[in-house]
Parts: C-alpha cells; sequence; structure tokens
C-alpha cells in the first residue's frame, strides 16, 4: 500500500496475483452497447483506444472520454471521522466505437459483460474500425499513437473541405499541410491569400520534429500573383489582370456587392450600346466616359464604383489567363496585399466566376481553389456583402460535377456562410472557444455534439479534431510539420530581455547597478 493507500483494484478483482495478462483494466458496472465504465491503472489516460471481446469472438473498439479518481476515505463524511484508509480507484469511460466483424464496422448487439478485460487496441484493428488508411493524404499522426491519418485525395478535393479555428491556433499552418499533400498529388491549386502567408511554400522548412512523422522538407512550385502595383507588392512573381476589352453589362455589375438598381443597370446598358456602335474594342474608361453624358442622377453611383477599379487598375495590362491559374502539380498565389478590403470580392468574384466558366467548358486543369479568410468573400447573412459570395456558394453546389474543389478556411466560423460550410464533406477543426463558433460549427457540422464541443474548447495549438463522412467517427489528430517554410508566423511587439554574453537573463540586483545618470552622478 503506497503512501495515499493505494492498492491495485484491478488486481484485487483478479484474485490478487496481477494475472491481467495484456490487460489494461477490467469492466465494473453496468455496461451498454454504446458505452462502459471499466477501472485502470494509472498508465491509462482519456483518449486511449482500447478493445474488448465481444460474445462473437470479434473485438469491440471504444474510445476512452473521461478518466476518474476517488477515494472513499476522502469524502467529507470519512475525513470528519479520521478514516483515511481506504483504495483508491481510476475509472475510465470508454464510448464504443464498433464492432469489426467480417471486414465492417457494426455497432454489437449485446453489451459487453461487466468483469471482461480491456486490451489496448492495436493499430490494425484502429485503422480497420475507422477507415484512416484508405487514402493517400498524410495530415498527421492519431493523437496519442504512432498512427498515420490519411484521406483519400480524389474524395477531399470533389466533396470540398473546410478548415476553422480561433486564431493562433495553427489554421493556415495546417492549410499548408493539406495543400503540400494536394500537391505532390499533382493536384493544381488556386489559392485567394489576402495576407501573403502562402509565399513562402517556396522555400523549405527547417524546424519540426522530421522524423518523428516520416517527411523531408522541401519547397514547391508556386507562382505569386498581385493585383495591386508591383511596388506595393514585391513578394509577387507577375501581376494579375483581368482583359478588360468589351465588358458586357452583366460582367460589369457581377463585380459590385450590392445589387445594382434599375436606373444604374439603364444607364449602363445604354453606355455600352453606345460604345458597341462606335467602336470595334472599347474599355472601362470609355464606359465611364459614356456613362457621364447620361442625364440620370443615378450614373454617378455607378461610376464611383468603375472609377475605383480604375485606380486598382486591374484591367490594365496583359491580362491573366485562367489555363496559368490552375496547372497541375503547381500553386498559383493571388496575394491581395495591398489591394482594398472593399475590392478584394470584387476581383475574386471575376477571377472565379471566369476560372469556373473556363473548367465547365474543359479550358483549364481540374483542380481545387482555396479560400483564406472565407468569412471575407462567403460572409454568412447578416455579417456583411461581397460580391464574391455568389460565385463561391455555386462553386460549392456544382463543382464536384466539373472537377473544381474548395477548401474554405477561417477563423470565425459563425461569419462563414452555412450553406457553404454545409456542403463541405471534410471539416478539419482546431481549437475554437467563441460561443457564437461553436453554435456555428453544430448548425453547419452533422453529427456535432455537446462532447465534440468541448473537446474542440480544450485542442491544444497543432492538434485538430478531423470530421468526414469518410471515416466512421471524429477523431483527434497531431497535424504533422510542414515541408515548406511556415509564412504566417506573427512579428514581436516587445522584444525580449538582453542577455550577457553568457546568455543569462541579468538578475534584479545587477540591473540597479546599471548604468544610470544617477548612479553615475553620485558616484556608487
Amino acid at each position: 500500500m503506497g503512501v495515499h493507500g493505494k492498492v491495485s483494484d484491478v488486481d484485487d478483482l483478479l484474485g490478487g496475483d496481477g494475472s491481467l495478462g495484456n490487460a489494461i483494466g477490467i469492466i465494473v458496472g453496468e455496461t451498454s452497447v454504446l458505452d462502459f465504465r471499466f477501472l485502470i491503472g494509472d498508465e491509462t489516460g482519456r483518449g486511449a483506444y482500447v478493445k474488448v471481446r465481444d460474445v462473437s469472438g470479434g473485438w469491440i473498439l471504444a474510445h476512452v472520454e473521461d478518466v476518474t479518481r476517488s477515494n472513499a476515505a476522502y469524502n467529507l463524511n470519512q475525513v470528519d471521522k479520521k478514516k483515511t484508509e481506504a483504495k483508491e480507484r481510476m475509472v475510465g469511460t470508454a464510448r464504443v466505437i464498433g464492432l469489426a466483424a467480417n471486414g465492417k464496422l457494426q455497432i454489437p448487439t449485446t453489451p459487453p459483460h461487466p468483469g471482461d478485460h480491456v486490451l489496448m487496441a492495436d493499430d490494425t484493428l484502429i485503422k480497420r474500425a475507422l477507415g484512416l488508411s484508405r487514402g493517400n493524404l498524410y495530415i498527421g499522426l492519431l493523437d496519442g499513437r504512432n498512427l498515420k491519418v490519411k484521406l483519400d485525395a480524389n474524395t477531399f478535393v470533389q466533396k470540398h473541405c473546410s478548415i476553422l479555428a480561433k486564431t493562433g491556433s495553427g489554421k493556415s499552418y495546417t492549410a499548408a499541410v493539406v495543400l503540400e499533400e494536394l500537391l505532390e498529388k499533382n493536384v493544381a491549386l488556386l489559392i485567394i491569400d489576402p495576407h501573403g502567408e502562402y509565399v513562402s511554400m517556396k522555400d523549405k522548412n527547417n524546424e519540426g520534429d522530421f522524423a518523428r512523422y516520416g517527411i523531408q522538407p522541401r519547397g514547391y512550385d508556386v507562382t505569386v500573383y498581385s493585383p495591386a502595383y508591383q511596388g506595393v507588392n514585391p513578394n509577387a512573381d507577375k501581376a494579375f489582370r483581368f482583359d478588360g476589352k468589351n465588358l458586357t453589362a452583366r460582367e460589369i455589375t457581377g463585380l459590385f456587392p450590392d445589387d445594382v438598381t434599375d436606373s444604374q443597370m439603364g444607364v449602363l446598358y445604354e453606355a455600352i450600346k453606345a460604345l458597341a456602335v462606335e467602336k470595334e474594342n472599347y474599355y472601362l474608361e470609355d464606359i465611364i466616359s459614356q456613362a457621364e453624358k447620361d442625364t440620370s442622377k443615378a450614373k454617378w453611383g455607378l461610376i464611383r464604383r468603375m472609377e475605383a477599379l480604375v485606380d486598382l487598375g486591374i484591367f490594365s495590362g496583359r491580362p491573366t489567363k485562367s489555363k496559368d491559374l490552375l496547372r497541375r502539380g503547381k500553386a498559383s498565389v493571388v496575394d491581395m496585399t495591398g489591394v482594398p478590403p472593399d475590392l478584394q470580392g470584387m476581383i475574386v468574384a471575376k477571377l472565379l466566376t471566369d476560372l469556373f466558366d473556363a473548367r465547365k467548358r474543359g479550358k483549364v486543369s481540374p483542380g481545387m481553389v482555396v479560400i483564406e479568410e472565407a468569412h471575407n468573400y462567403i460572409p454568412e447573412r447578416g455579417s456583411g456583402k461581397a460580391a464574391s459570395t455568389g460565385i463561391i456558394r455555386t462553386i460549392a453546389a456544382e463543382g464536384r460535377k466539373f472537377g473544381l474543389g474548395l477548401l474554405v478556411i477561417s477563423q470565425r466560423p459563425a461569419r462563414v456562410d452555412k450553406n457553404v460550410i454545409s456542403q463541405c464533406n471534410t471539416q478539419i477543426i482546431l481549437r475554437v472557444t467563441n460561443p457564437n463558433d461553436l453554435r456555428a460549427l453544430s448548425k453547419g457540422i452533422e453529427g456535432m455534439s455537446a462532447d465534440l464541443e468541448d473537446d474542440i474548447m480544450r485542442l491544444p495549438p497543432g492538434t485538430a479534431m478531423l470530421v468526414s463522412n469518410e471515416i466512421e467517427r471524429p477523431v483527434t489528430v497531431n497535424i504533422r510539420p510542414r515541408k515548406s517554410k511556415h509564412g504566417g508566423i506573427s512579428p514581436l511587439i516587445v522584444a525580449g530581455e538582453k542577455k550577457d554574453d553568457k546568455g543569462k537573463k541579468p538578475t534584479r540586483s545587477e540591473k540597479k547597478k546599471g548604468g544610470g545618470l544617477l548612479r553615475k552622478i553620485l558616484g556608487k
């Protein structure tokens, strides 16, 4: 018996000889086909995967969702009576995942027996039961196990994905891990990047436990396009431009987040009609000049919007071809650095409209569109407006038929369009604590429970909850290190304390002895 009166209750139930064999515990109390409780030792904790024998001879796989410790001597009544000799018990609560039988996972028809041994589940059973290794996108290790978690690349792209987390939880880092895997599977990527975080994918990473995860650092073929002028974004490889020749009224109004009035549409149609008669080719500046001749006061709101596009320069210069943006095994990053927020939605609207149209006609490769900070481009109703909402909704609903997948990333799930989130077959959720965001996850993700919400609130940085129709239940994954360099590190605002030549911080007394002006004057 130890200092606190500990005794191995598991050994006692087995006759005191400790003959557990490979077992880690023993079932106690009432059981059901959905869960059971078992007496365990200190070596088994929350999150472990365990197995018990079914009456059919197969194995029931379960997940330890809670662990409690109790000692009867230390309840209030016993302490008052000074009875401090008692056994300390640890009890685990395990949720049944299913019975692995005939190559399939099913709910057992009868519960396990009290007194049955509980064993640690082996990797083969876990992989077969959860379906973790059927795919080829390696995103990390199963939490608590050295077991690779993989997803199927085709399903991932065709049926869309969302990555959701609070700021600082690793959403952009996790997204880059997924993108690296897709590039290695020769998938074409177009990334809408508001802050230039994915430029660094060109360079290989030099920080991470690469040996544990079995990976090698490397860089990727990434081309950075900028809608802003070159001087605003020096990281850009190329300017991003639209073809501004002979724009239709529908193309122009599709760039605006708010509805265009009938009067404004009339001004626009009349201006374009007149230009089509006068010129073989006309441009946005010509449309503005022609609209200024109209006598309607409605023209000014329309002109203001068109002038903002002219000032950005997005319709000047050599237009970027859609086929250059989606190339197999390569990533095209549209870096929005330097572009005003209200114009970003307009650019994304036309960019994706042109790209989706080209994809439907087979003019560009199949691939995946990645929307970082998605709440800015597909805001939930009541959270704002964006010109890009309509086309992103269309890609979410129809993209899989035409080989165009969608990956949406956001730090504010509550502000992302629920229609789009609900279309995502795979969700990778890192830590979320905001109550509104948690409620949004519950509404937008099938099978989200109160227990899962609690788990999501407690996730440490770099650990994600993976929810997918391709796996049998949500699992917690330690995201593997990036192979490419991470570009989303926040700069330090306050510098750390100075260290001496030996790397030590000065002591408090040494700080007082520093070269202060008063000490110098007084000679102390």
